[in-house]
Order: C-alpha cells, then structure tokens, then sequence
C-alpha cells in the first residue's frame, strides 16, 4: 500500500503526550501484571457499555474459548457458527472440543441466516455463534426467540461490533455471553486484548478464576483450592493502562465510525454497480468497516486503489480450512455474498473531505 493511500484500517492512539506518563507510571510501579490498572478498565468498560458483568482478558479468543467453557461445550456437541468471520470465532469451538455446523447468510449482508440456523438445530446442539460482522449486528429479534424457544445459549462474537446496539442497548448487555476483541486494528485497542460479558455474577466469579488458572485471585495462593483447569487468560496492567486511557476517547472514536458510515449509507444509495446492505431491525451498526456489494469487483479494486483508496473483502471464509473439512456443506448464499461483498474506509481517521472523495471516486464508475 502507499503511503499517502487511505487506508481501511488503523489503529486510534491517544497522543503521545497523554500516553505515554501513563504508560511510563505502570512500567516502573513494580506492578505490571494483573491487577487495579485491569480492575479499572473493567469498570469503565462495564460503564461504556452498562453491564456490570464484564471480565478483561488476554485476548477476544481466550474470551470466546472461556464462553464456551462455561456453556460446557464436549467432544461431539455441535455449535452453529458462520464462516463470514476472522477465524478465531470457529477454531475457538475446536478448541472447546465443539463440532461446527455452518449456518448459511442472508445475501444482502453476510449476516447468519435465522431460517437456516432454526433448521440446522438439534438434539445435540449446544451453542449459537453471532458474529457481528463488520459492525453489522444480526437479527436480534429472530435469533433471541429461538434461543428462548429451544433453550440453546447465544455467544454473540462482537470483535468487530464495539458500540453497536440491539432495541437500544449496546451490544454486550443482550446474551448469555458476548466477546469483544481489542486487538491492534479495532475500534478501539490496547494492542491486544478482550472482553467476555455475561449476565451472571455466578457465571462472571467461575470465568474470573479460569482466566487465572482456575485460582480464586482473592484469595492467597496458599487457601486456594483448584476445582477445574482454567488458564492464563488474564489481562495485564500494561494493556489495561492502555485500555485506561482510551476509555477517554473510546465515544468519539466510535462515534466518527458510525457517522461516516451513515453518511455511506444515504450517499451511496442508488449507485449503478453498488448494493447497501440490510441492517435487521432494531439494530444501530456501529461501521467498524463500511460493507457494501459491487458488481465486478475486481474492477473495482483496481479502481479505488488506483485513485489512492484502500479496499478489500479483508476475511477468508472459514469453511476452506482443512481444519474444518468435517463440517463442510453447501451454502449458496455465502457463495452468493463471498463474491461481492467489498469494505471501504470508514474510520476516525476517515475525515469529511476525505469520505467526499470516496464517494466521488465511486459516483464516477468503473
């Protein structure tokens, strides 16, 4: 990529001048592993996003493996997932000794499909996965009631979906678990990092002792009695510092995602060669990338790039992987969505000129 291209992703740091004594004071305090720096975080975040179950982790992968730990995935229970999602959302199911079951996409989004997630389930079927793709949040409204009508717990992967909300609440206050994902290139980032939100102090104590190898952290080592394996899952005083301080910025930063990608939605509206995607309803996206379809895409790209715009369908379906053969099936409509779907710029760094500029460039054809 160029130097002087927009790019589609970047990372928000907060100056330098607020930072970095921030960072230099937990560096040389002597306490640089978890603790009140993390505890902190926690309740910022708990804040942001107003449920007080919140749990820092190392990363958005410990945060779905933990998920489906406490759900209590076994070797031969199934988990529906989608493979329009980075693949720690499915190697995370193996991990837990789950089998994936690929649940097909609505076309118009690349959203799992309520109607092909509803026929799919089984006796054996233990978990749903919604991954909020892009910013983009699933259909809510359907998939709660199936989750209620068959009692089958909801895993809603929100690494990209930070801010995003369902019937006015933000993402992370509606399921029995939710993830989110802090790494480098998100909406908001503490070089890496993660959160699992759930909806039970019970269920919040047992992750908080699997993120630390099953030990009880209020206790000393010497009193603890280990019960279960957990694991070194835990957040550390560095990140978190990190975490801290972007806590300070983390509304405006989301709130320039979603006003560019508003601004998207009504300027790029009735385009030859382009289709908006369909939110579901009740759901506010939160534009961690602009997605779109476009006719001819490769053309396309070598479009925007040429006029110094950086885009790309950015993921790799998960259901190639060897690692996931056994669940292989056919999905017409991620076949459908998988060869049109494209991102462009939509972040804090994306500026009004800047967003006119992309949409002109558009407007122009290719």
């Amino acid at each position: 990529m160029k130097d002087d291209m927009v790019p589609l992703v970047k990372p928000y740091i907060p100056d330098r001048d607020v930072l970095m004594p921030a960072l230099e004071s937990i560096l040389y305090s002597g306490y640089i592993a978890e603790g009140q720096a993390v505890y902190d975080f926690e309740n910022r975040f708990k804040e942001y996003i107003g449920n007080p179950y919140c749990l820092a982790v190392h990363s958005g992968t410990d945060a779905l493996h933990l998920a489906f730990r406490l759900i209590g995935i076994q070797p031969g229970d199934e988990v529906i997932s989608t493979p329009m999602t980075a693949e720690p959302t499915n190697t995370s199911i193996v991990m837990a000794g789950g089998k994936i079951v690929w649940g097909d996409v609505n076309p118009h989004n690349g959203l799992l499909d309520p109607a092909s997630v509803r026929s799919l389930i089984t006796e054996r079927t233990k978990a749903i996965v919604l991954v909020h793709y892009a910013g983009m949040v699933c259909d809510m409204n359907a998939f709660t009631a199936l989750s209620h009508e068959f009692g089958i717990p909801i895993v809603e992967d929100a690494a990209h979906a930070l801010g995003s909300k369902w019937r006015g609440l933000m993402t992370g206050c509606n399921s029995p678990y939710t993830i989110f994902s802090l790494q480098a290139i998100k909406h908001m980032t503490t070089v890496d990092g993660g959160f699992l939100c759930v909806k039970e102090e019970t269920v919040l104590n047992r992750a908080r002792r699997l993120r630390w190898f099953g030990l009880d952290k209020g206790r000393s080592r010497l009193e603890n009695d280990i019960t279960e394996v957990g694991y070194k899952y835990a957040m550390n005083n560095v990140n978190a510092t990190i975490g801290n301080v972007q806590m300070q910025y983390v509304r405006d930063v989301v709130g320039r995602y979603i006003a560019n990608g508003r601004y998207y939605d009504a300027a790029l509206s009735g385009i030859p060669g382009i289709s908006l995607v369909e939110y579901a309803p009740d759901t506010e996206p939160s534009y961690w990338l602009y997605t779109m379809r476009v006719e001819r895409r490769d053309d396309f790209i070598k479009m925007m790039e040429a006029a110094g715009i950086m885009v790309s369908p950015l993921h790799h379906r998960s259901d190639t992987h060897s690692l996931f053969k056994a669940s292989q099936r056919e999905l017409p409509n991620m076949d459908k969505w998988y060869a049109e779907y494209i991102h462009i710029p939509c972040g804090w760094w994306v500026d009004e000129e800047t967003r006119n500029y992309i949409v002109e460039t558009i407007k122009r054809g290719w």
